[in-house]
């Protein structure tokens, strides 16, 4: 093949700089967005085995904590400022 063969002819403006973008993977090494991913510290990821023991230890941190948690106070009436009835 010829080396003009080669070379793809494409309406693309010189202005644009495509060296600047970054290309999304394909396959298992791709990032997803439909799903929260977090990051855990080496010293943390090594006390679990899995994403599920991780999730089964936050549940169970959420469920204490609420159990946990002091009732918040309703507001109560001021009637110390109403008059009182005279007799």
């Amino acid at each position: 093949m010829k080396k003009a063969e080669l070379e793809m002819e494409d309406d693309l403006l010189d202005e644009y700089d495509l060296k600047s973008l970054r290309v999304r993977r394909l396959g298992s090494g791709r990032k997803s967005f439909g799903t929260a991913m977090v990051r855990l510290d080496p010293d943390v990821a090594e006390i679990f085995s899995s994403a599920d023991a991780v999730n089964e230890a936050l549940r169970f941190l959420i469920k204490v904590t609420r159990q946990n948690q002091l009732p918040i106070p309703t507001a109560q009436p001021n009637t110390a400022l109403e008059p009182t009835s005279q007799k």
